[in-house]
């Protein structure tokens, strides 16, 4: 849902507005309330935050985190997951995990959900591919099917159920395959 206020709001002045649920994006000047996730949206995050984190956690290669706000290239968005590696991710002054993310993720996921715009969640990747992402993947549960960006390059399009899914190099340990990433939709 895009929403219109009486004037035109800076990306300082939409930071400083109350978060709203679902989270609301700056994009290109306007303000953009992404839907709330349903059902397959919900279980495929679920499962494939942990399945990053086993990989990458540990070892303090990488973080993945669920619907965190990025901000970087004029624009505010929260990727359904975004995955930092380890040195980018912002600290506070006590070595915490900073509450303000002022950066492209270095891998961004993304769920489509029912009524969601493809075109607007593919704009949303691009965009963080040209400020340094290292991968995009869109997933659309609905036709089973993973889109894979990465920088200057054509996506790929995987819908085989035997198919390995490109992942970023920090996280090769991960295999998943078409059938087991869309498998998290049955149990």
């Amino acid at each position: 849902m895009v929403q219109t206020p009486s004037k035109i709001l800076t990306l300082a002045e939409f930071l400083q507005l109350p978060e709203t649920k679902p989270a609301s994006e700056y994009i290109d000047g306007q303000i953009i309330q992404k839907p709330m996730p349903q059902g397959k949206h919900s279980a495929i995050q679920g499962e494939i935050i942990p399945a990053i984190n086993g990989v990458v956690k540990a070892k303090r290669i990488a973080r993945a985190f669920p619907e965190l706000r990025c901000t970087f290239g004029g624009r505010s968005t929260v990727p359904d997951i975004a995955v930092f590696l380890w040195n980018r991710i912002p600290r506070d002054e006590n070595g915490e995990v900073a509450n303000t993310f002022p950066a492209a993720p270095d891998w961004t996921i993304e769920i489509l959900s029912p009524d969601q715009s493809q075109t607007k969640v593919t704009k949303n990747i691009l965009h963080c591919l040209r400020y340094g992402t290292q991968m995009g993947w869109l997933i659309d549960p609905d036709e089973q099917t993973v889109f894979v960006y990465h920088p200057k390059q054509e996506p790929e399009v995987l819908d085989e159920p035997d198919a390995v899914v490109p992942i970023p190099s920090f996280a090769s340990d991960l295999q998943l395959t078409i059938k087991g990433l869309f498998a998290w939709l049955l149990e």
